[in-house]
């Protein structure tokens, strides 16, 4: 008698009442069962995929429509009208300036950046360059420094009049001072150094992952270096280029603060500057503001869908297979020495320079060049000064309690969404995937705008609390959390659900002791980076911080909008040293999960 006629029907509620497998084809797997419990409302874990569900549609099309809404409205209220269009464009004349400034400080930034760093990738992971342990803190050092310390930095280094590199370097030279950090092309150079280590960390993945065989077949062929770099490095390296370069070109184009401390220091307009100066005048033109806001998320997207066209043969390129590879380093010969030097000076210029003339400047009473005088009157008063205002405390604990606060909402969302996109088949789950990187195109000042349309025109009283920032945090880094909890998820089998499910274990067991322990590693390490960003966030604090809840970027804006700039160094370098200390941290521990689970194994 074969096994499949002693088998007795189950129920849903219990297995069989005889012994026997059920053939596979009637056989209920874990995934069946939860999309049966999904439609259970009551059930714990379709009220908690329910509400992420529900959050995450809310954090990504609530604040979008509440912008348009308002945006679009006539002054009356009595219908649709493009008045605010008008007054935002048509009333300023200097519009399009505006539009071509904040194109090409987008382009110029995002193609330095990808040009430093994909050189930067080439040279560490494809040739024998020496100082290799460099390129680990060039690319880690302005990741930690905030943007609006690295571009204080540089005004410390290359102002017309009180510029380091100008004083010392070019002055005594030649009588002039030729370095001019307050035009579009200060701005481009500012941003692409500091976008630079982004590029770099994704293009040596890149290199990494691509089988260095075709290369070396060309090499064979007679092919020279250049020929082989043109004719077959970079057209195996365009997906990878064309995504590094959409993220830097948003990035940019999203940015504040080196459009706001360089660019407005010389009428140099921007998207986001313009937004800010339309919002910090008197009467505010909120549907100004919007039509600003519009334009830059426009842009934005079309930038999205020409990379998305770029990228459709991407197929063609893929070059990473099965079959295991290691590159062999290029002896670069005679011209490593050259290279060396290279790497020196780009360690020099873009950790050393700043980091170095941040610490000199918190150090004076009154920012000078160096001369003996100025170098006798070294003092730590800057830092008692930080160290003992209450505001400085103030917002420190801000920072924290938001740079946690996102970091551990933003995950636990990710996690779940990552579940739901990753281990079931219920529909409408790639809407849910879409929505959860939908944030990724809104730059963050047109996001703090759009929340403060939402909750100034809502009984919640929200605007002007901690809880608004943490909203807007948490609608900001959700990309990027997603990217990390998806990344974990796909690594780990189904089969590991299914033990559980078959031990009895009910979703959430198995969400929490099972699925949760194993995607530890990615967790903490989109933990930490959103914990990072969020503690340096500016662009959409500064629409929707109030008196008393400022965080520190936010201070160390306003130590610079009242000429405070020894202060703001201090407490830039207090910044940059709790930042790292928090890194470190959490390298060790995410060392110690490694070893954890590296024993496990």
């Amino acid at each position: 008698m074969s096994l499949t006629s002693t088998t007795t029907p189950t129920r849903d509620d219990g297995p069989a009442s005889t012994p026997g497998p059920e053939p596979r084809s009637r056989r209920k797997g874990p995934v069946h069962r939860l999309l049966r419990l999904i439609r259970r409302p009551l059930s714990l874990q379709g009220l908690l995929v329910g509400a992420t569900v529900i959050v995450v549609g809310y954090l990504a099309l609530v604040p979008l429509g509440y912008l348009i809404h308002d945006t679009f409205l006539s002054a009356d209220g009595s219908g649709v009208s493009l008045d605010a269009f008008a007054r935002a464009y048509g009333g300023d004349a200097h519009a399009g300036e505006m539009m071509l400034n904040s194109l090409w400080f987008a382009i110029g930034s995002a193609a330095l950046a990808l040009l430093l760093g994909t050189v930067l990738a080439y040279v560490q992971v494809r040739t024998d360059t020496p100082f290799k342990g460099l390129f680990f803190a060039a690319s880690l050092v302005p990741l930690i420094v905030p943007g609006i310390l690295y571009t204080t930095a540089w005004i410390f280094l290359a102002d017309p009049s009180t510029g380091l590199l100008n004083s010392l370097l070019f002055t005594p030279l030649s009588g002039s001072s030729p370095l001019n950090i307050y035009s579009i092309w200060g701005m481009i150079w500012v941003q692409g150094l500091h976008l630079a280590p982004v590029a770099f960390l994704l293009m040596v993945a890149a290199f990494r992952a691509m089988d260095p065989s075709l290369e070396e077949s060309a090499a064979m062929s007679g092919a020279d270096r250049l020929t082989v770099l043109r004719r077959i490095t970079m057209p195996l390296l365009r997906p990878a280029m064309i995504s590094s370069a959409l993220l830097m070109f948003i990035q940019s184009l999203e940015s504040f603060e080196v459009p706001g401390l360089l660019g407005l220091q010389n009428g140099i307009y921007v998207f986001t500057s313009r937004i800010y100066f339309v919002l910090r005048s008197y009467p505010i033109d909120y549907g100004a503001a919007g039509a600003y806001a519009i334009g830059l998320l426009v842009i934005a997207v079309i930038g999205v869908l020409l990379s998305s066209w770029l990228q459709r043969s991407s197929r063609n390129y893929q070059t990473v297979g099965g079959k295991a590879f290691r590159p062999r380093p290029v002896e670069l010969g005679r011209a490593r020495a050259f290279v060396g030097a290279g790497v020196i000076l780009y360690f020099l210029v873009t950790v050393i320079l700043p980091v170095g003339v941040l610490v000199y400047a918190s150090l004076l009473k009154y920012y000078a060049a160096p001369t003996g005088e100025t170098l006798s009157q070294l003092t730590l008063d800057n830092y008692r000064a930080v160290l003992t205002q209450p505001f400085a405390l103030t917002a420190l604990k801000n920072s924290l309690v938001l740079g946690v606060g996102a970091a551990t909402v933003v995950m636990l969302l990710a996690a779940i969404v990552a579940w739901v996109v990753l281990r079931t088949k219920a529909p409408g789950r790639r809407i849910l995937d879409l929505l959860a990187f939908t944030p990724i195109v809104i730059p963050g000042l047109v996001l703090g705008l759009a929340l403060a349309f939402v909750y100034l025109r809502t009984p919640l009283p929200i605007y002007g609390t901690l809880l608004i920032l943490l909203i807007s945090y948490c609608t900001r880094y959700l990309p990027y959390g997603m990217r990390y909890a998806s990344s974990a998820m796909a690594q780990m089998s189904p089969e590991l659900e299914e033990s559980a499910a078959v031990s009895g274990a009910s979703w959430f067991q198995t969400f929490r002791r099972v699925l949760l322990p194993l995607m530890s590693g990615g967790i903490l390490a989109g933990w930490v980076y959103i914990l990072i960003v969020s503690f340096r966030e500016l662009s959409s604090t500064i629409l929707l911080y109030s008196p008393g809840k400022e965080v520190l970027s936010v201070l160390i804006w306003e130590q610079f909008e009242n000429g405070q700039f020894t202060t703001l160094a201090a407490l830039g370098v207090c910044m940059v040293t709790l930042l790292v200390l928090l890194v470190a941290i959490a390298y060790r521990l995410g060392a110690r999960f490694g070893l954890q689970s590296d024993s496990a194994n």
